[in-house]
This record gives structure tokens, C-alpha cells and sequence, in this order.
């Protein structure tokens, strides 16, 4: 009887053992394998290369810089390359050429790509802003300012037919000031420059981003 309860108990500890090594040899003995597992995990995640062609580098995109320098899209498998091309223009012809996967620019560069006869047809997905980000700059301070300060006035707008001059050009009307007649707009400077050129001296008033 002796006997036969020792070999019982001999074997019930041989099971223990048993059960004892199998759970060790699966569980991580210690923080720093798990921390490499996921390091590895992380690692083979493999991210979509999306460059994308924005118009122009303003602050009215900040949301933008915040989510790239933040990590936002890595998170969601993008890596991505922000490329600036200083006018919807050539932010499309980014876009129709292939160099350019997503273009960050105003709805009227898709209408004048189809309306030239473009191959490959360009569709706005997304409307990221309800209100343009335009602002009108003067040389000189005005404490009280009117539209009717433009009148017989040097502006530098932009590309015609660019989102930013529609736009200006509507203001004025809405004002009742005739774009065409009671004031002088430049629209013959690439939007890029025209910063650069009114604070060389050009123009009283310029329409920036």
C-alpha cells in the first residue's frame, strides 16, 4: 500500500514539473524580451509612401504640420512627403505628370484640368476648408479700414483664374468696387512671389495666404 501511494505521488510531482516547464518556456522571462518583440512587431510594419503637393506653405494649414510632425499619419501606415508647389497650377500639373500622388489645392485646378481635355481626369475627394485663408496686406497701417481704400489703388493679386483672385474679386463686387476699373490688380506674378515682391516695393496692397 506504501509503495503504491509513493509511486502516486512521484508521478503527480513529475506532472507538476511538467506543466511548470511548459508555461516557462512560453512567457517572456523577462521585460526587456517583451519590450523586444514589440520592437520587432513594430518594425515590420510596413508604411505607404503619399506625397503630397500643397499650394502654398502657410499657417492656415498648421493642422497639417501639427499631424506630420506629431506622427499622425505613421500612425495609420502613411509616410508621407509634403511637397510645396507655390500655385495650384503647378501643384496639378504635379499631380497629371505623376510626381504628385494627392494635391492639397483649390476645386477650380480640377475643372480647368478637364475642361483643357486631360487623359487622366482628376477628382476632388475631400474638402478640407469651408473658408478661404486669404488675408490682404497693406503697406501702410490704416486704423480705419474701408474697401473703399482700394479705389485708384496698386494691388498684387494672383494667378488669374487662381483661387485666391476669384475670390478677392468677389470681395470687391460684394463692396461694390469694379475689380476692372477702380483699382489696378497684378495678376502677372507667380503666386510664390508675390510676397517677395511687395516687400521689395511693389504694389500698396497684395493678397497673401
Amino acid at each position: 500500500m506504501k509503495k503504491r501511494l509513493l509511486a502516486a505521488m512521484l508521478a503527480f510531482a513529475l506532472v507538476l514539473g511538467l506543466i511548470a516547464g511548459c508555461s516557462q518556456s512560453k512567457t517572456p522571462t523577462s521585460d526587456n524580451d517583451t519590450q523586444k518583440a514589440n520592437s520587432t512587431t513594430d518594425s515590420q510594419k510596413k508604411l505607404t509612401h503619399v506625397v503630397l503637393n500643397e499650394v502654398a506653405h502657410s499657417i492656415f494649414y498648421a493642422p497639417m504640420y501639427v499631424a506630420i510632425e506629431e506622427g499622425y499619419f505613421e500612425d495609420h501606415g502613411i509616410e508621407l512627403e509634403l511637397v510645396t508647389g507655390y500655385g495650384a497650377d503647378k501643384t496639378m500639373t504635379a499631380i497629371l505628370s505623376g510626381e504628385a500622388d494627392i494635391g492639397f489645392a483649390g476645386a477650380e485646378s480640377t475643372i480647368y484640368a478637364y475642361q483643357e481635355g486631360a487623359n487622366d481626369i482628376v477628382k476632388n475627394f475631400a474638402q478640407l476648408t469651408q473658408r478661404a485663408g486669404n488675408f490682404l496686406v497693406a503697406r501702410e497701417k490704416t486704423d480705419d479700414f474701408s474697401w473703399e481704400d482700394l479705389k485708384g489703388k496698386d494691388v498684387i493679386g494672383g494667378r488669374k483664374g487662381g483661387m485666391p483672385e476669384m475670390v478677392f474679386e468677389y470681395i470687391l463686387k460684394q463692396n461694390d468696387i469694379d475689380p476692372s476699373k477702380d483699382l489696378t490688380i497684378d495678376q502677372s506674378i507667380d503666386f510664390g512671389s508675390t510676397a517677395a515682391a511687395f516687400s521689395g516695393g511693389q504694389g500698396d496692397y497684395t493678397v497673401v495666404v
